[in-house]
């Protein structure tokens, strides 16, 4: 096949014997017996188990389940002599842009490249499969890669080069392929490409054979550079001269063995290493060594992904054909999402989703608590010292009473105040808490629903519903707690009389800086405040003491109003967190599949996502049963041991 042809398309060519599945690309081509071509006489019938073996897993095609089998890759820079080196082994012509003699070969697979790649001269990653069966040939699978160019000719993209090599790379990488690399005798070896690409995968050479075309053409210093080997080829050179014009296959091995018995340069090299017959030999020795050393992985790789692929069948959901199971279904999806629940949202426990932060909820409930504490604190505190007493001044201003005696109405305008600063706080509070939780519960159900997507609608609507109502009943409450703050002062907290206390201790000496220092500071010092402005207060000394009076008390008081804000919220959202895992959440599921128009109905019709998973599956098992019986059918189980 002239070279043109090989960048159409990846040509493999398979000999085999056994009888192939028919495949997308693929030709079969049954060629009359040729006892004479080389790889007949290279065979061994001690390794046709391994090679049959190898070769049914191949017509398998279980390479789509990822397990990669031993193959001889062909690559070369363009011209190199790829096409003849194949045509060589396999004693057939194949397509090249001179008509050859073998010309039903070459029509079809032009014809096919031509489906595959188009009329241009572009190339496709998409095999063609050209089976050649021969009666007592053995099973010898070679990929033929485009030949590298680096300069696009007349009707090629710009990025040849790079499409070539990313499908070389593809098939050379796998530690399984063996590269056959055609390299032109009348070339550098350190130049070429495919020394170049094949080094890049097999640094050490172990599984590269080299083979040099033309030898007749460019004799001088050859031995040199195949005994030298600089290019680092692991498993050796092999020299050959390909068919010339018209001659017969026969006729070129003749001429080929004459050429190195007795041209003075080429008959010194070593006569293991020359001849297609030889490479041949070579070629089939190779690759059942690959076999061999491949093979007992394989067979461990087929059974654990048939044991993997039955386990997941039996973790799918079973097939339901009543009411009654897909009722005991739905409430085993129901009773194992409440459990999940109670470990996440009222024990702390996070085994299911060690790695999920998201989903470790009594931490994260625990930190948006404490935030919510600090948003408290720090929006009541703002800065005691500015403006000091001045509120209370001006309250006290307008709700003026007997003198000495601290009106009650006075208290309650500051605290109302107060709590009216922050009664936004709890409510923003409450609702983040439950679209957490919103979040967690839906993700929950998701999750134990996942096989029965024709469900998770309902699911869904019914954990947004659930939460709607739970959400309301919390700022209903958090607003009746903030309206019984702003209603009245009380606590039997022993805390507060003791903070009132200690800081009505500092009334004294605070006045006397105040009203009687002759040397009127702007600025005096109070535990709890820091430095207080005090030349406004001045102006004030009849409502001064109760104004102070005031503020102490608030101050002693608003830090039991707002832990009372916190603990009370933390005790209720718990509460509303223990009801809807125990007690709302069943109920509410169970009222929307059942109130929906066959709700439960639903779950007899699998969803096509899982019919085609299940399917999928089964086939994989198919295959992987098949190919483990090719396996037993071989005498290869001791490969297992």
């Amino acid at each position: 096949m002239a070279e043109e042809c090989f960048n159409a398309s990846l040509l493999e060519k398979e000999y085999s014997t056994v009888p192939q599945h028919e495949e997308e690309n693929s030709l079969a081509l049954v060629v009359p017996l040729d006892q004479n071509a080389p790889i007949i006489a290279s065979y061994n019938d001690r390794i046709r188990p391994l090679l049959d073996a190898v070769d049914s897993l191949r017509h398998l095609m279980i390479t789509r389940e990822g397990i990669q089998l031993p193959t001889i890759v062909v690559v070369g820079d363009q011209s190199s002599g790829k096409s003849s080196v194949l045509e060589s082994l396999a004693g057939i012509n194949l397509p090249r842009v001179v008509k050859t003699d073998e010309e039903h070969v070459s029509e079809a697979i032009n014809r096919a490249t031509d489906e595959i790649a188009g009329l241009g001269k572009g190339i496709s990653n998409a095999p063609l499969t050209l089976e050649v069966r021969k009666n007592g040939v053995p099973d010898l699978t070679m990929v033929d890669l485009p030949g590298i160019t680096r300069v696009p000719v007349c009707g090629q993209p710009e990025d040849i080069y790079d499409q070539i090599r990313e499908i070389i790379k593809e098939y050379i990488t796998p530690e399984e392929s063996i590269i056959l690399n055609v390299l032109s005798a009348t070339v550098d070896f350190t130049t070429c490409e495919s020394i170049r690409m094949s080094q890049m995968v097999d640094k050490s050479g172990e599984r590269t054979l080299a083979v040099v075309t033309k030898s007749d053409k460019a004799p001088e210093g050859l031995l040199e550079k195949v005994t030298a080997d600089d290019v680092n080829i692991g498993l050796g050179y092999v020299c050959v001269r390909n068919r010339i014009g018209d001659e017969s296959y026969e006729e070129a091995r003749v001429e080929e063995a004459k050429l190195f018995e007795t041209h003075p340069m080429l008959s010194k090299i070593d006569k293991f290493t020359v001849g297609v017959p030889v490479l041949a030999q070579r070629l089939v020795q190779i690759h059942a060594k690959s076999i061999a050393r491949n093979l007992p992985a394989i067979v461990k790789s087929i059974n654990e992904k048939l044991n993997l692929n039955v386990a997941e069948l039996k973790r799918m959901p079973k097939k339901m054909s009543s009411l009654s199971e897909a009722m005991t279904v739905f409430m085993q999806i129901i009773g194992s999402a409440k459990e999940s629940l109670r470990e996440i949202l009222l024990r702390g426990e996070f085994d299911e989703d060690p790695d999920e932060k998201k989903m470790h909820c009594t931490a994260r409930l625990v930190e948006m608590l404490n935030q919510y504490s600090d948003a408290l604190h720090t929006t009541a505190a703002g800065n005691p010292a500015k403006n000091f007493l001045m509120e209370e001044i001006m309250v006290l201003e307008e709700t003026k009473g007997l003198p000495n005696f601290l009106p009650r109405t006075a208290f309650l305008i500051v605290l109302r105040r107060n709590v009216n600063g922050i009664s936004s706080i709890p409510i923003s509070f409450a609702e983040k808490v439950w679209n957490y939780v919103e979040e967690v519960v839906i993700s929950v159900i998701m999750h134990h629903s996942d096989n029965y997507h024709q469900l998770q609608s309902s699911f869904r609507r019914a954990g947004h519903n659930l939460i709607a109502k739970m959400k309301d009943r919390s700022v209903n409450w958090v607003m009746e707690i903030v309206e019984m703050e702003k209603e009245t002062d009380y606590t039997c907290n022993p805390e507060y009389f003791s903070d009132w206390n200690k800081l009505m201790a500092q009334r004294g000496s605070f006045m006397k800086a105040v009203l009687d220092n002759k040397e009127w500071p702007s600025k005096v010092k109070l535990e709890g405040f820091g430095e207080i402005e005090v030349e406004k207060l001045r102006q004030f000394p009849y409502v001064l003491l109760q104004a102070f009076d005031v503020k102490m008390r608030m101050t002693a008081y608003w830090k039991i109003v707002l832990r009372r804000l916190v603990d009370c919220m933390a005790l209720h959202l718990h509460l509303s967190i223990s009801k809807l895992v125990n007690k709302e959440f069943e109920k509410e599921i169970v009222d929307e599949l059942m109130g929906a128009s066959g709700g439960i109905e639903r779950m007899l019709d699998e969803s096509p996502s899982v019919c085609a998973k299940r399917l999928k599956i089964n086939k994989r098992i198919e295959l992987l049963q098949k190919a483990k019986e090719v396996v037993a059918n071989h005498g290869l189980d001791w490969y297992l041991c």
